[in-house]
């Protein structure tokens, strides 16, 4: 019998996902533009994990962080069309919630 063999891309998007708060920080964000004080508000993670992740999603295209130079300087989290992608997946994770969790 062959062995199984994941798909490097499979793989990599469950890692993405399994990483603790990154998948309600996409949820929060599937409701459009949020400041990091709105998505902290929402999410009860620390303000320096929630920064990483962030960051983390920001790196692999997710997000988009936009800078406003006003006084003080507003700083705007929103998803990216691949982070748009996502809402099918993570509707289907509410949906299997609702019925099993």
């Amino acid at each position: 019998m062959a062995a199984l063999q994941l798909c490097p891309k499979f793989e990599h998007a469950v890692h993405i996902l399994g990483k603790r708060w990154t998948g309600l920080i996409l949820w929060t964000l599937m409701s459009g533009p949020k400041r990091f004080s709105e998505i902290e508000a929402v999410i009860p993670v620390s303000g320096r994990l929630l920064s990483e992740r962030l960051k983390e999603l920001e790196s692999e295209g997710l997000v988009t962080r936009e800078v406003f130079p006003e006084v003080p300087v507003r700083v705007v989290y929103s998803l990216t069309p691949k982070g748009q992608a996502m809402e099918p997946i993570l509707a289907a994770i509410q949906k299997w919630a609702e019925r099993w969790g």
